[in-house]
């Protein structure tokens, strides 16, 4: 007897089938959260700096902590929307 679990699976493939990615597709999309995670370390770098800066100015701060929070969003939405065309098209 199959568990609930095992049976929702099957129904979640019939419906929406994994996609194989290519060696060179995982390869790709390894190189993308590789840039994405540099990208997002590097506006921390900047801002925690800026940050450091007006430590003494709570308004400014939070305008900066919310920069940055906007910046990771983007990067990641950029990084899915990469990810999702090279799922599509191949490498």
């Amino acid at each position: 007897m199959k568990s609930s679990f095992e049976l929702a699976m099957e129904r979640l493939n019939k419906t929406a089938p994994a996609v194989k990615l290519s060696a060179a597709q995982k390869r790709e999309i390894t190189e993308l959260e590789s840039r994405s995670t540099a990208k997002i370390a590097e506006r921390e770098i900047a801002l925690n700096a800026e940050i450091s800066k007006v430590a003494d100015d709570p308004e400014q701060v939070s305008a900066l902590r919310e920069q940055l929070a906007r910046d990771r969003r983007k990067i990641q939405s950029d990084l899915e929307a990469q990810k999702e065309r090279v799922r599509q098209t191949g490498a």
